[in-house]
């Protein structure tokens, strides 16, 4: 009864400790937009992808160092470590004029995204391989820190600023979360116990902790990790210079509906590690990526007025045209119907709940009265205009479910590891955490590129579709070979007549 009173109370105080972290980690998305929003820095989208990203370089890189320390060390001390450390870059930020310096702090700061490795590691000791899912599901609830950024450091920043009229006033904002980091540190290092596997001694060298990373496995659940977690934590900082520029949002404004795509993904993933336990991850992780690839392409469709050429209306003779105007074409005595631009068009583009594409079609002369023309001759041209208007609500629910899905698959990742490394959670879970950080480094920055190269803002989602469907063939094409080599029967079986018994296929 007391393991379990301590292994809750040790749950509680990591996901609060993560849910801080994870804040922390995602300040940049909201600062760095309001500082070019209101013209305090002039940097284009390529150098705020990289601020954007930065941070998270670093908690990406550092998940492995951490996690090897965390099963050496145990993670009572390593957390509480590396939020006091994690503090002084963020205070110096407040500080920071020149752009180098923004990148130097957000460098240092993004140490607190390595806390994911340690809570993993540390969560997992405390709870058995039949909870792990569960446990860990509920640990990752503190990613509803990037909610929490999004949806309150724009308005305390507005606050800080008296509305703008104070903007040097910012500098306060990174001091208040080197404080947040201090004062956790101080509870959490109180309030928590030390624990640590059986194999967690000194004894074993480097060489043992990292044996695992020669298996491919690993790797691939990192791609994973880098789709589910990498792009969830890039999105969470992207939405919100997606929303000001796309939907002309204000910052705030735009902080709040990022905050619908990544506030749900705690609970999510506290569901996901449940459903996981349950109905086992790999049948998650199918549900995740079809889901994922299914809302990112529909997402990659912009918004869009787009006039194309249309079928024209052609002389079937040659003469002289007699009459002209919006409906009628008449050369000699033969008469040309033409379809004049609709008078509803205008109002029907402006209607603020427009769900799907709509077009409209008519014709514009091209000759006029006393014109001589030849047969076959373009007598009007058509006119063919397209609009899809990306309704802000509609995009929106469809992030969220991708949002939501992302969450779940988050806890489903990280259930795969005690079952196939319950020895080395900390490395492996490192090693995963590594590449799907670096998937929150690299999305950044991939993004603002591939909008400065083509001007067009659904290219992220292009990116996700792809990634997802990558995802989702490389596990199909796994679990198929797993199903040849160890049961190759009922593999044969599928593959046959339906109405053949088994025992006759065999």
């Amino acid at each position: 009864m007391e393991d379990r009173r301590k292994a809750l109370q040790v749950l509680i105080l990591n996901t609060v400790a993560f849910t801080v972290c994870f804040a922390g980690w995602m300040m940049n998305g909201v600062l760095i937009t309001f500082l070019v929003d209101n013209d305090v820095f002039t940097w284009d989208k390529a150098q705020m992808g990289w601020l954007i990203g930065i941070p998270v370089l670093t908690g990406a890189v550092m998940r492995l160092p951490v996690g090897v320390l965390t099963d050496k060390y145990g993670g009572r001390r390593v957390y509480t470590i590396l939020m006091l450390v994690s503090a002084v870059p963020m205070y110096l930020t407040s500080m920071a004029n020149e752009y180098y310096q923004f990148l130097v702090a957000s460098l240092g700061f993004g140490l607190s995204g390595a806390s994911f490795a340690v809570g993993i590691a540390y969560t997992s000791v405390w709870f058995p391989k039949g909870r792990q899912g569960t446990a860990l599901g509920i640990f990752g609830v503190g990613n509803a820190g990037a909610a929490l950024t999004s949806l309150g450091a724009p308005t305390l920043l507005r606050y800080l600023t008296d509305g703008g009229t104070n903007l040097d006033a910012w500098r306060t904002l990174p001091k208040i979360y080197a404080l947040a980091l201090v004062i956790m540190a101080a509870i959490f290092y109180s309030l928590t116990f030390e624990k640590r596997t059986a194999h967690s001694s000194s004894s074993l060298s480097i060489k043992q902790r990292l044996e695992p990373l020669k298996y491919i496995r690993v790797w691939r659940f990192g791609l994973y990790y880098f789709l589910v977690f990498g792009a969830f934590v890039a999105l969470a900082q992207w939405l919100i210079p997606y929303y000001v520029n796309v939907y002309s949002m204000s910052v705030a404004t735009a902080g709040m509906m990022a905050a619908i795509f990544s506030l749900p993904s705690g609970v999510t993933r506290a569901l996901g590690g449940v459903i996981s336990d349950k109905f086992g991850a790999r049948r998650v992780m199918y549900w995740v990526l079809g889901s994922c690839l299914a809302g990112c392409a529909l997402l990659c469709v912009p918004r869009m007025d787009i006039e194309s050429p249309g079928p024209g209306v052609v002389s079937a003779r040659a003469g002289t045209v007699t009459f002209v105007n919006d409906t009628l074409i008449r050369v000699d005595q033969r008469e040309y119907a033409i379809r004049s631009e609709p008078t509803s068009w205008q109002a029907h583009r402006d209607n603020t709940v427009l769900v799907f594409p709509s077009s409209e079609f008519w014709h514009e002369p091209v000759v006029n009265i006393g014109d001589q023309v030849v047969k076959k001759q373009l007598l009007a041209r058509g006119i063919t205009h397209l609009f899809f208007q990306a309704n802000v609500w509609v995009f929106t629910f469809i992030l969220l479910l991708v949002g939501f899905m992302m969450g779940m698959g988050m806890a489903a990742v990280y259930r795969h590891i005690p079952d196939y490394y319950p020895e080395q959670i900390g490395v492996v879970g490192g090693v995963v955490g590594v590449v799907g950080g670096l998937g929150g480094f690299f999305c950044p920055i991939l993004f603002g590129y591939m909008l400065k190269w083509t001007g067009i803002w659904t290219t992220s989602w292009i990116f996700l579709a792809a990634l997802s469907f990558a995802c989702l063939i490389w596990m199909h094409f796994v679990v198929q070979k797993m199903m040849r080599e160890q049961a190759p029967t009922l593999m044969k079986h599928f593959e046959s007549r339906p109405d053949l018994p088994v025992e006759a296929s065999q």
